[in-house]
């Protein structure tokens, strides 16, 4: 189903992805950490769902189909290493801070930080170009929002 987006976004040299494929590639990374732990519940999918409508401004239906797709291309999509450089390829460096950002707000979604879903985020921010210190500000936005 998404043979066309992946052999793009593995091509040698991408070009930057459209909006709606940037979309799509951020929410197939989040189901991704999501289903790191082997358990993928309808809280999660939930989360999914509400960041991708938050940060897209979609309204619930188009929100629970990006999510849709995006599981669809995740469980296609290649190994974490090669996905990510891809889209380290794909997307701007300015935009990569929002991708950890949002990752994190998967990853603290629950309240607690888990060793497994601290690893994959450190792995995907080294592999975005980003520093770990980037990644610690992106989590501490996250945090502050999630406070209230």
């Amino acid at each position: 189903m998404f043979a066309d987006f992946l052999s793009r976004l593995m091509a040698p040299a991408p070009d930057p992805l459209p909006d709606a494929d940037a979309r799509l590639a951020l929410a197939a990374l989040m189901v991704r950490l999501a289903r790191a732990d082997g358990h993928y519940d309808a809280e999660e999918r939930a989360r999914i769902t509400a960041i991708l409508a938050a940060r897209y401004a979609l309204g619930p239906g188009a929100a629970e189909a990006l999510r849709a797709d995006a599981e669809a291309l995740e469980a296609e999509a290649p190994d974490t290493v090669r996905f990510t450089r891809a889209i380290k390829d794909a997307v701007p460096h300015e935009a990569r801070a929002e991708v950890v950002e949002a990752l994190w707000q998967v990853a603290l979604a629950d309240g607690a930080r888990e060793a497994h879903e601290d690893s994959l985020i450190r792995l995907v921010t080294n592999l975005l170009g980003l520093s770990d210190i980037e990644s610690a500000q992106a989590r501490q936005r996250v945090q502050g929002t999630t406070r209230g």
